[in-house]
């Protein structure tokens, strides 16, 4: 398996939603395998696969403090969220360089199917929780800055092209 190039911000698959897997097969443990070695190289905690140009609805996120706690994700949803907001300063390889603070639920129930083809469910919260949050807006062609006023988000994408 082998780290994977993110596509580089405006690329339209980042503005493009996922489509649905219809079954957990080895090339889907594969693709899962190198957005593990990605997330790793970045390194990161969470991916999501149209970050890599691969158009389907797969995701893993490991924000354990030692590692090699990843859960694999395919057709994640939210099915209940906290009231309770978190702020995070959230990033993206997409857009390297910059970075800013979002507010989401600080704890989630997602739902996905696992990498046994079978329906799981879990309850996450902190970082986890704002990771599953992010991976999914990627899956739906949404960027964390998309939850920026137009003018934080204009002023975060005039920073990110001064970048060398």
């Amino acid at each position: 398996m082998t780290a994977r190039q993110c596509l580089p911000w405006p690329d339209k698959r980042l503005r493009t939603a996922a489509t649905p897997v219809e079954e957990i097969t080895d090339e889907i443990r594969a693709i899962w395998q190198d957005m593990i070695d990605t997330m790793e190289a970045m390194p990161g905690v969470g991916l999501a696969a149209p970050q890599i140009g691969v158009m389907l609805r797969l995701a893993v996120v490991d924000a354990s403090e030692t590692r090699g706690k990843v859960i694999r994700m395919a057709n994640p949803e939210i099915i209940d969220a906290s009231a309770i907001l978190r702020e995070h300063e959230e990033a993206s390889p997409n857009l390297p360089g910059v970075s800013a603070k979002i507010k989401r639920p600080r704890g989630v129930t997602v739902r996905f199917l696992n990498e046994e083809g079978q329906v799981d469910r879990r309850e996450l919260v902190g970082l986890w929780a704002t990771s599953v949050q992010h991976q999914i807006d990627h899956l739906n062609g949404r960027m964390y800055f998309d939850r920026l006023s137009k003018l934080k988000r204009d002023m975060l994408i005039k920073r990110a092209r001064k970048q060398p």
